[in-house]
């Protein structure tokens, strides 16, 4: 939502990566088009009755729900089952305008004091915990994704304000705010009649004068992607008020009732409106893989590198760092080169020419006899052609005086300092390395004096496509292109299949070794 009580979560694709980790097939018929102008009727989303407190825990348990057995503090403190809190926010609310209350009214004090009320559809907030956090499908929801289950008070790119924390505050205050967008909608932005436009189905709609005023009108109206809503109901006013998008959320509204509740009345029909399938587009550095075939493929420059072995890709990543995509989604992205040889291999090429390779550099060797004098074999030498080495850059020769050729960490006897040492060069090494990057290595231990003896370089960072936050601050981030790229929302991290538990965490001072690069949306 953007309002200062909602937040806009960007889940484009949250139900269908929960549901199957790939793109769910579409309905066929009216149920499957959407209406941008018209989402759900009025009387749907005010049809507090459309579930019974039994009905809305039968749901839960046959979804499989972690709501099911969840219990918690209730929006006055009591505690409650999730299908209670979700009941009660519908249809055992209260309305306490004019009445003077304690400092921390009870559900009991309200009850004596103020009006009892009806808010909306149970049914649309069961959606709504979907839509938000994925709360009806996560086996095994966050705390930070039950404590902002609706997004409420959670500004778009600003923090939530701690006072609406809580699963119970959160249900019932999402069912109270939009029973004041539909009672009250004079004093909100996104009116019945009113026509809006974003530059493309993605960004956010504003109101005509508002995009004159800012002096995005001009840009918005000559894009090629150009879209406009004219809203004709007040629920689908109120939708957007919520979450002023057409496609990043709105659309997900619309797919979640009808998934859950195809027979709620909730099916707006359109028979010109066309029908979206949406796609998840990766960042460079994400490893996918679909469920049900064995490649592995690298997003890098926005094409898709397949490992050619086991090898090439354990040699510079984790299992952990693969994401189960569809074949439409990685079809998607255009051939690059294959990944055929594993890090730190030692290949010829047919001019008889010997590289280590490293990362992306190839370093020669300046002759066999080097080569043999290090110590390698000629058996481990596998054949290249100069195209599969094409996409490698030159590196520093390796020479009869090389030292380190494969790396190894030295750590200072003295200070505790570690060092990667590769072929001349230390490069420093920050701790939390060491149980990630470096799991396998052996460190040894050496004075100051004979570490003084190495070249000093840059430090050491984590590899594209690794997941990092600090102690101290809840934002995740991936590493792509050597930056770190916030992901927008909790639910987009999800949407996109990567796992909190695969999270490293490190120091602040670690992570200003990256540049900040764009939000995840």
């Amino acid at each position: 939502m953007t309002n200062k009580m909602t937040k806009n979560n960007y889940l484009i694709l949250t139900i269908i990566t929960i549901l199957s980790l790939s793109l769910l097939p579409l309905k066929t018929g009216a149920a499957a088009e959407f209406n941008p102008n018209r989402i759900i009727e009025d009387s749907v989303l005010l049809n507090t009755k459309s579930m019974t407190l039994q009905e809305i825990q039968n749901f839960l348990a046959s979804r499989n729900s972690f709501l099911a057995n969840y219990t918690t503090e209730a929006a006055y403190g009591e505690t409650k089952g999730a299908a209670q809190i979700i009941y009660d926010a519908a249809n055992n609310n209260y309305d306490c305008d004019g009445v003077t209350l304690s400092d921390k009214p009870t559900e009991a004090e309200r009850k004596l004091k103020c009006k009892n009320i009806t808010t909306i559809n149970p049914q649309f907030l069961i959606m709504l915990l979907q839509k938000e956090q994925s709360l009806i499908q996560n086996p095994s929801p966050t705390q930070k994704a039950l404590d902002e289950a609706m997004g409420y008070g959670c500004p778009t790119g600003g923090y939530c304000n701690p006072y609406w924390k809580g699963f119970g505050k959160q249900v019932n205050s999402a069912a109270l705010q939009f029973l004041a967008y539909m009672e009250n909608h004079s004093r909100y932005n996104f009116k019945v009649g009113g026509t809006y436009i974003a530059k493309d189905k993605f960004s956010m709609l504003k109101p005509v004068a508002t995009a004159i005023n800012d002096g995005t009108y001009n840009s918005i109206v000559t894009s090629s992607t150009f879209t406009s809503v004219t809203i004709e109901n007040q629920a689908t006013a109120a939708l957007y008020t919520y979450t002023p998008h057409v496609y990043n959320g709105n659309y997900n509204v619309h797919r979640l009732m009808n998934l859950y509740f195809p027979d709620s009345g909730s099916q707006i029909t359109t028979p010109t409106t066309p029908i979206i399938t949406f796609r998840r587009s990766f960042p460079n550095g994400s490893i996918l893989k679909t469920a049900n075939k064995p490649e592995v493929w690298l997003i890098e420059s926005g094409k898709k590198r397949h490992f050619a072995n086991w090898a090439s890709f354990i040699s510079r990543f984790r299992p952990e760092q693969i994401v189960i995509a569809s074949d439409e989604e990685i079809n998607y992205y255009p051939q690059g080169a294959q990944i055929k040889f594993a890090n730190y291999a030692l290949v010829q090429t047919p001019n008889e020419k010997i590289y280590l390779l490293v990362g992306q550099e190839k370093r020669p060797f300046d002759s066999l006899t080097v080569y043999k004098n290090i110590g390698f074999n000629p058996e481990e030498l596998e054949r290249a052609t100069e195209e599969e080495l094409a996409g490698f850059k030159i590196g520093k020769a390796i020479t009869a005086t090389s030292t380190y050729i494969t790396g190894a960490l030295l750590e200072d006897s003295k200070s505790g300092e570690i060092f990667y040492v590769e072929n001349g060069i230390k490069y420093p090494v920050d701790k939390v390395l060491i149980g990630t990057k470096y799991l396998d290595k052996t460190i040894t231990k050496k004075t100051t004096k004979e570490l003084a003896g190495f070249t000093l370089g840059d430090p050491i960072l984590l590899d594209n496509g690794s997941l990092v936050m600090t102690s101290n601050y809840p934002q995740i981030y991936l590493i792509s292109d050597g930056k770190k790229r916030p992901f927008a929302t909790n639910a987009v991290f999800k949407s996109l299949g990567y796992d909190e538990k695969n999270v490293i965490i490190t120091s602040s001072q670690f992570l200003y070794n990256y540049p900040m690069g764009e939000a995840i949306n």
